[in-house]
């Protein structure tokens, strides 16, 4: 316990200031995303993703609205951790992860997709008693109840894949806490489809652009860049 305090005192502020900005980032942009593809009429030609020989296999299992929810903390320390790390790869892990959101949010501007709950029967599924069922009605309450859109990436994969490369191989990162986010990354990615807040191909979407951006961050390395003038 005395060293996990230790090692939360040491967190740098930008770190929690990070944690926290985009954390309201990746919400400003999907926001945003959703009204400039109504502005441009994108939203128009909005498609589902569905492949139905998996989507309609895939259950619905509402306790994993617990685990869709939580993700919003595993983000916020996502930067924090990454934060504990050296500079040369916390510069790079924010620069891939601004990649990360920009080219998901324009895949929602200009290529949105969509999902008609209530023929999914998903709003029959969430009006049942039961309080993970309740979750799920919040879930899609705050989310464009009958109709979700920007589907495709899912943020949900492509920002929890991020939280685990940023400390993958991090010798400043306990190997129990990249263990933790690995897992964390799963069932996240598992609960986008439990849930049935996204189609199957949602996830590799997510995945590949996540992959994507911390590959091209670490072959340009901002971070060397940024050491060299600032220093360590």
């Amino acid at each position: 316990m005395r060293k996990f305090i230790e090692k939360v005192k040491s967190i740098p502020r930008y770190g929690w200031v990070l944690g926290f900005v985009y954390f309201g980032l990746q919400y400003g942009m999907y926001r945003l995303g959703d009204w400039l593809s109504r502005v441009f009429g994108t939203i128009d030609r909005a498609f589902e993703p569905k492949i139905p020989f998996i989507d309609d296999a895939i259950p619905v299992l509402p306790v994993f609205a617990v685990i869709y929810l939580f993700s919003y903390v595993f983000w916020i320390c996502g930067p924090i951790a990454a934060s504990l790390t050296k500079k040369r790869n916390f510069v790079n892990y924010i620069a891939g992860l601004s990649l990360a959101y920009l080219i998901g949010f324009l895949f929602f501007v200009f290529m949105p997709t969509c999902m008609d709950r209530l023929r999914e029967g998903l709003m029959d599924t969430a009006s049942r008693p039961g309080f993970f069922n309740w979750l799920l009605s919040i879930i899609y309450g705050a989310d464009g109840s009958r109709y979700g859109f920007n589907l495709f990436p899912s943020y949900h994969c492509l920002i929890s894949l991020y939280c685990y490369l940023g400390v993958r191989k991090q010798p400043e990162i306990s190997r129990g806490f990249r263990v933790y986010s690995l897992i964390m990354t799963l069932l996240i990615c598992a609960s986008t489809v439990f849930t049935k807040q996204h189609f199957f191909i949602d996830i590799p979407g997510g995945l590949l652009i996540s992959l994507f951006c911390y590959w091209l961050m670490n072959k340009m390395d901002p971070g060397s860049k940024w050491v060299a003038r600032h220093g360590a």
